[in-house]
């Protein structure tokens, strides 16, 4: 073999998950997910909420301004630990077995998923029926998938 019948690998392309196994169930499976998730969220945050109580006494009031930015820093923390992490998963991701991927085979790293839950929040307050654009897009993505290039696929499939 020769220099010249060498092919480049450049990692997996949309079509990699075109194959039906990657997405059968995924939109069901990533609600669910999300369901899963804010519980765990809150749970975070009524534990970070009683800490803070203590930590405020100790900074004569000083602390309690944490309450502001409470859940937004939990839940913000929350997506860049898990989905940023080696799974590519949130907690309710992982249950439902579901991952964030990237089309470039790159890993997801915190601050893709970081930006992913931003612009999930931010389709959320400008227009919610944005997120019905999985039901039309190719390989059921939501439109922060479309601009960061990920798509959620099944973890527990492999083609």
């Amino acid at each position: 073999m020769n220099a010249n019948d060498q092919t480049v690998n450049d990692g997996p392309t949309s079509s990699t998950y075109d194959h039906w196994r990657y997405l059968d169930g995924v939109r069901t499976k990533r609600i669910l997910a999300f369901l899963i998730d804010y519980v765990m969220v809150a749970m975070l945050v009524v534990l970070a909420a009683v800490v803070i109580f203590f930590v405020g006494f100790i900074t004569l009031g000083a602390g309690w301004l944490l309450y502001l930015i409470l859940a937004p820093l939990v839940a913000l923390s929350y997506v860049g630990w898990t989905m940023g992490g080696p799974n590519q998963a949130t907690w309710g991701m992982q249950i439902m077995r579901i991952k964030l991927v990237r089309y470039d085979g790159q890993p997801i790293d915190w601050m893709t998923a970081i930006v992913h839950a931003v612009l999930f929040w931010a389709t959320m307050a400008i227009f919610a029926p944005l997120l019905l654009a999985p039901l039309f897009l190719e390989h059921k993505r939501t439109l922060h998938d479309l601009a960061l290039g990920t798509v959620v696929v099944r973890s527990d499939v492999s083609v």
